[in-house]
């Protein structure tokens, strides 16, 4: 099977055509020249997280963020780094594949060879096991030829998700020192980097000269925090994924008989769902922090769908096109209560086909109500998260079975007095995964590569490579690094007495924002999406013309560029420095005083009541 990693594909027209774009570097990439600007210590973003987090990463927390500059830039503080010895880079996919992962590879090869020929990149075959083994792959040039912006992980593979236990990081200790490795780049999501800030914290304790850098790819784009503005892959699943529901929609339309029930991947969060329904224009979504926040049950849900239902057939329609994420299922209250018993008993050695009788009474209840192909799936062994096993739960059949049994109620009960509700559903959750990548994650991975070179140029540990302003053209991207610890929060946990109040620090899943401004704009079109049936299309992946240059809806109604900010406000403090110095006048020092005065009584209550009331997803 080893034999198969990095040959050559055999490829289509399209896939030749690909092969030879060229994506640009922002300004600040180009040339062989780059300054670096360190800025200040980081922090935590919830600070009652800080002392733990701290504490337990005393060697890569407080670390500064970095800004990749120009040559030309006008920075006192910046540094050029003249010196670029020959590096030995290891590079390994830990997340699930994500279109684009493909061009961090490229990316970062490219760098390295830019900066000295003679630097090696070596490629973990299959994953993380790959490590633990040291099975490479030296990537040349030659090797690339057929994976430049092409979808897939399969010019390396991935197996395990995971460099978690105290055997997997002592391997991948090992395996950097025996292949004496200058860096370390893991490619992967929250828990790919929550993997990589440990390993890099224990690279560090134990003086081992391989730096550790984390790139955020994943295509459930829930790795987001005021670093990281949206995720490599991405943009391609959800443009895949709208033109499949626009189709459907079309189809719906043109035959007014059917309700599509159409699940989307997205686990923990719903941006993908949240997405999708603002590039297609569906008639319902149902997002899991929606659920969440209102504890609507599943009764509640029903009820929603079978009264939009009733509303559209009172309009003479009676088709329509419902959006679900896969990580729905785990949002419904009870649901929830219901799938932690079982879990607890599965993980306790008890057999699926004895649970049943195992269950609590109300729990029990509600296992007997749902239907027996619900049962079955529901007793299936959790992740290694915990969770369950999300993509083999039909959520979208469950409701649809739940609607078709209320609606069939109500119609013998006078209640409805419409044609038979009908539904077909679909779960589109690998059609979109090995996609060729949009033009924008071809971009956008392909520049974190280089990123990734001069984080290791620059000899940082435990970062993670960063572009901002990114809803704007590439040539105003802003190039940067944080440190991991600055992205991780504590989650307080407090189920049942006794329970511990402290969990590890971590990168949690960022969920949809309810008071962000796309789920805002979703809720102004709601009632037009719902009743209207403006149905939108915006057909298959552009790589040219028209369409091309589209970046994700979320990304660009949200108002973000930290990077860019952080630099400005040291701007002003610098200013500030410059006129308010010993010997200035007494009215420009009581306007500073009293300005500064007002601006920190504002900062430290935000900062204090940021995350009051936040508690785990």
């Amino acid at each position: 099977m080893d034999s198969d990693y990095g040959i050559a594909r055999e490829l289509t027209d399209l896939q030749k055509l690909r092969s030879t774009y060229q994506p640009q570097l922002p300004p600040c990439l180009q040339g062989t020249t780059v300054r670096v600007e360190f800025g200040d210590a980081t922090t935590a973003a919830d600070p009652s997280g800080a002392h733990t987090i701290g504490r337990l990463f005393p060697h890569t927390y407080g670390q500064p963020i970095v800004h990749f500059l120009r040559e030309t830039a006008q920075i006192p503080d910046a540094r050029i780094i003249t010196e670029h010895p020959a590096m030995r880079v290891g590079l390994v996919f830990c997340g699930r594949q994500s279109p684009g992962g493909h061009n961090v590879i490229w990316g970062l090869h490219n760098a390295l060879k830019i900066h000295n020929p003679n630097s090696v990149l070596l490629g973990f075959l299959g994953g993380s096991e790959g490590l633990f083994a040291q099975k490479t792959l030296e990537i040349t040039d030659d090797i690339l030829t057929t994976y430049k912006n092409q979808g897939g992980y399969d010019l390396l593979g991935r197996t395990k998700d995971q460099i978690r236990t105290t055997e997997q990081v002592n391997a991948s200790l090992a395996a950097c020192n025996a292949l004496k490795l200058d860096g370390l780049v893991i490619i992967g999501g929250v828990t790919s980097n929550t993997d990589a800030a440990q390993l890099a914290e224990t690279f560090a304790e134990a003086k081992c000269s391989t730096k550790v850098v984390g790139v955020p790819v994943t295509l459930n784009g829930d790795l987001k925090n005021q670093f990281v503005e949206t995720n490599v892959g991405f943009d391609t699943i959800c443009k895949v994924n709208s033109q499949l529901i626009s189709n459907v929609c079309t189809d719906a339309l043109s035959a007014e008989k059917y309700y599509y029930f159409i699940r989307l991947m997205g686990r923990k969060a719903s941006h993908v769902a949240l997405e999708c329904t603002l590039q297609s224009h569906p008639n319902m979504v149902i997002l899991g922090e929606e659920v969440a926040a209102s504890k609507l049950t599943l009764f509640d849900l029903t009820t929603q769908i079978c009264d939009a239902v009733q509303a559209r057939a009172e309009e003479d329609k009676y088709h329509g096109v419902i959006l679900l994420p896969e990580g729905l299922i785990e949002t419904i209250p009870e649901v929830y209560a219901l799938l932690q018993e079982i879990h607890g008993w599965l993980r306790d050695g008890v057999s699926a086909d004895k649970i049943s009788s195992k269950l609590s009474p109300w729990a029990s209840a509600l296992f007997e109500f749902l239907p027996s192909f619900i049962r079955k799936q529901f007793l299936l062994f959790p992740e290694s998260d915990d969770s369950a096993q999300l993509s083999q739960i039909e959520t979208e059949k469950l409701l649809a079975h739940l609607v078709e049994e209320e609606m069939n109620k109500r119609m013998k009960e006078g209640t409805y007095k419409g044609k038979k509700f009908n539904s077909i559903c679909h779960f589109f959750g690998y059609q979109a995964r090995g996609s060729l990548p949009s033009k924008f994650d071809c971009d956008y991975a392909y520049v974190l590569g280089h990123v990734c070179y001069h984080i290791l140029a620059a000899g940082l540990n435990g970062y993670m490579a960063s572009l901002t302003n990114l809803k704007n053209p590439e040539n105003k991207w802003r190039c940067g690094a944080a440190p991991i610890t600055a992205m991780m929060t504590v989650k307080r946990y407090g189920r049942g007495a006794g329970a511990s109040s402290i969990g590890k620090p971590a990168l949690h899943p960022a969920t949809v924002d309810l008071k962000g401004k796309a789920y805002e704009l979703l809720q102004q079109n709601a009632v037009k999406f719902l009743m209207d049936d403006v149905y939108r299309n915006p057909g298959p992946l552009q790589f040219d013309g028209p369409g091309s240059n589209a970046k994700p809806v979320t990304l660009c109604v949200e108002d973000q560029d930290y990077m860019g900010r952080i630099k400005k406000l040291q701007e002003y403090l610098d200013k500030v420095r410059t006129i308010v110095k010993p010997g200035c006048s007494q009215d420009v020092l009581k306007a500073a005083l009293s300005a500064m005065a007002s601006v920190t009584d504002v900062l430290s209550v935000m900062s204090s009541s940021s995350f009051n009331g936040q508690t785990p997803f």
